[in-house]
């Protein structure tokens, strides 16, 4: 039976694409786009800013990358809404904390606009759907990979934003893993505010206190499992598990180093790429409502969620994975 929900939700998504790619091919100067987010310089939103401006000059429109370059929910709740005051077309939006953005994400679809989600979800907002990871399952990878490393018993320390959803069901996604190995436990959850210095000093106090306590370290976001790795290496620490999250260089250089065991690749420029190609179909074939509840419409004629994937990136296929985005960044555009 999941298998063929898995292969009815593909073949949808193949239908939408295909629907997205051909619509019509002409565009207007009043056609402006908006991606925003709350942490620019992080190279996972760097990746997103070149799918979503690759798509948009593809298509000839225009776009804008916008947002804090430091993580600052607040000030991305403001770039959210000079985009409105701005009459964006359309608006992408990174969602880190749900509760802080949902009055600014309704006001922009009450203005007309229509607002997907990527990255992370706001689902109590009026936003039309979601774009990217099933979260809950790269926990569930995670926690699997997780388990088979620390060979089923072990104390674990987990370095997260307890705020953002889709770290929530990340963590939720490891619980269930772990739920099956009892001897695992996560004796420490670590709110890291968007600072990797938080993930540094706590990995420090471990290594300095509480070395024995400790077997393994979860990342559920991209900044500290470099930081956790390089507390490790510079005190000569061994024999600690580190799972991390996504595919910064750094990431990949300590999996090829042997101190990160393995980290959950995510895909934020197919993420961008395809969110700004909806857009633009969106503008173009508007549904009658912006503020319609439509996952709750079997004839929707959008989706409530499209799955842009994830894998299990480890020492085995590292290199490869490296030379595929060479590949990639050389390849006319």
């Amino acid at each position: 039976m999941l298998r063929s929900r898995t292969i009815l939700h593909s073949a949808a998504v193949a239908v939408l694409l295909v629907l997205t790619l051909s619509c019509g091919a002409a565009h207007d100067s009043d056609e402006f786009f908006v991606l925003v987010s709350a942490n620019l310089q992080l190279p996972y939103w760097k990746a997103a800013g070149a799918g979503f401006s690759n798509a948009a000059a593809q298509m000839k429109v225009r776009s804008d990358f916008t947002g804090p370059q430091n993580f600052d929910p607040k000030a991305e709740r403001d770039a959210l809404d000079q985009a409105v005051q701005k009459k964006a077309t359309g608006i992408l939006l990174d969602v880190t904390d749900a509760a802080l953005l949902k009055d600014s994400i309704d006001k922009a679809v009450a203005a007309g606009i229509p607002v997907i989600t990527i990255d992370s979800d706001g689902p109590a907002s009026k936003r039309l759907f979601f774009i990217g990871t099933n979260n809950y399952q790269a926990g569930i990878t995670g926690g699997q990979r997780l388990a088979q490393e620390l060979k089923g018993k072990g104390n674990v320390v987990v370095f997260t934003m307890p705020d953002q959803p889709n770290l929530q069901d990340r963590l939720r996604g490891y619980k269930d893993a772990l739920a099956k190995t009892p001897n695992i436990k996560i004796t420490r959850v670590v709110d890291i505010q968007g600072d990797p210095r938080i993930a540094f000093d706590t990995a420090t106090q471990i290594v300095g206190k509480e070395r024995d306590k400790v077997d393994g370290f979860v990342c559920l976001e991209a900044q500290s499992g470099k930081e956790v790795a390089g507390v490790l290496n510079s005190y000569k620490v061994r024999g600690k598990v580190v799972i991390a999250m996504d595919t910064d260089p750094e990431t990949l250089d300590w999996i090829q180093k042997g101190l990160i065991a393995a980290t959950i690749a995510q895909k934020p420029y197919t993420m961008a790429f395809v969110g700004m190609q909806m857009l633009d179909n969106l503008y173009h074939h508007k549904p009658s409502s912006l503020d319609t509840d439509w996952s709750k419409d079997t004839f929707a004629p959008i989706p409530s969620f499209v799955d842009t994937g994830s894998g299990l990136i480890d020492k085995a296929n590292v290199a490869s994975f490296i030379q595929a985005g060479k590949n990639l960044s050389s390849a006319p555009k």
